[in-house]
């Protein structure tokens, strides 16, 4: 349990908040008996499911007397849960949101309280627990617009809030996609897909690709991927590679893997992409990946595959390619 479930679940066990029928927003475990949760991270989900939670990843209508919302490190994404928790909630309902001071909840508090008024609060293992009841007052329009898709880069792509880079095409990505080349072609797959930018450009770049794949342990990724890449050979798939298997095997994965520094007992989320990716390429099949050039994935790329090769390096990013 994060530090901001722990200072939920004191609120509760003070008697500060009383138990009723509740969504609970980002939900995690343990949760409130009874809460309906919403969890659009696949890993999370799963947990929540095998535990036999009513979970579902996105909650998008029903009234209730009680909402529950996790706040991350992301400001807009809590701008946008908040609002749809408020749109979920019965008149008079109570709305409690939970954060940890690191990430920035003090402050968000505040601009919580501002647009509708607080109730009460309180501070509990580095973390604040707000809650507020719904009036007649609305959310800010800004919060309330990034709810949904939203324009980004160019124009021509939507994403949202909840998404790595949602709202900016990722510099990394980008020098991947210089180095890619135009003859990729059968089976290919997007670990880790985000909002499909990598997938696009090889779709629109590589004629003879006959399908690709795209993947992502977040929810809100694939309903983004989905809009911004409109073609009859992709195919769309909400997986925790780190845990579940490819749909299939592939001739070519092209993947910006997440970076986040796991317990150091254990691998990194990215490294376990890369595990994954050696596992679902065909023998000889093509692996492009980009990623912070600090990171130590070179080790890795040797030990799993045939051989690799560095295309790039601006000593920021380094793309490789690593042949199965």
């Amino acid at each position: 349990m994060s530090q901001a479930g722990r200072a939920l679940a004191h609120a509760f066990e003070l008697g500060a908040l009383q138990p009723k029928r509740a969504f609970f927003l980002r939900a995690e475990m343990p949760t409130p008996i009874g809460a309906d949760c919403e969890q659009s991270f696949r890993p999370e989900f799963l947990r929540l499911e095998r535990a036999g939670r009513s979970v579902v990843p996105r909650l998008d209508d029903g009234t209730y007397p009680l909402g529950l919302v996790l706040l991350t490190k992301h400001k807009e994404e809590n701008f946008a849960n908040i609002a749809r928790g408020w749109s979920l909630l019965e008149p008079r309902g109570t709305l409690v949101c939970a954060g940890a001071n690191e990430d920035g909840a003090a402050s968000l508090e505040k601009q919580v309280g501002k647009a509708f008024g607080l109730v009460d609060m309180l501070s509990k293992f580095h973390c604040r627990v707000f809650w507020l009841v719904r009036t007649d007052r609305e959310p800010p329009d800004y919060w309330r617009a990034l709810t949904q898709l939203q324009p980004v880069g160019d124009g021509n792509w939507l994403s949202q809030p909840g998404i790595f880079s949602w709202d900016r095409i990722d510099d990394g990505s980008a020098l991947l996609v210089r180095c890619l080349p135009n003859d990729l072609a059968g089976h290919v797959a997007d670990f880790g897909c985000g909002w499909g930018y990598l997938t696009r450009h090889v779709l629109q770049s590589c004629a003879d690709v006959a399908q690709i794949d795209l993947i992502d342990a977040e929810c809100r990724a694939i309903e983004a991927a989905r809009a911004n890449v409109a073609d009859k050979r992709a195919r769309f798939h909400w997986l925790d590679l780190t845990t579940e298997a490819a749909p299939t095997a592939y001739d070519v994965i092209v993947c910006n893997p997440p970076f986040h520094t796991g317990r150091a007992s254990t691998p990194s989320l990215g490294q376990q992409v890369i595990q994954a990716a050696s596992r679902a390429l065909k023998p000889g099949g093509h692996f492009y990946m980009v990623a912070n050039r600090g990171l130590p994935y070179e080790p890795l790329l040797k030990a799993h595959f045939t051989s690799f090769e560095t295309l790039a390096d601006n000593n920021k990013f380094k793309v490789s390619r690593a042949v199965r």
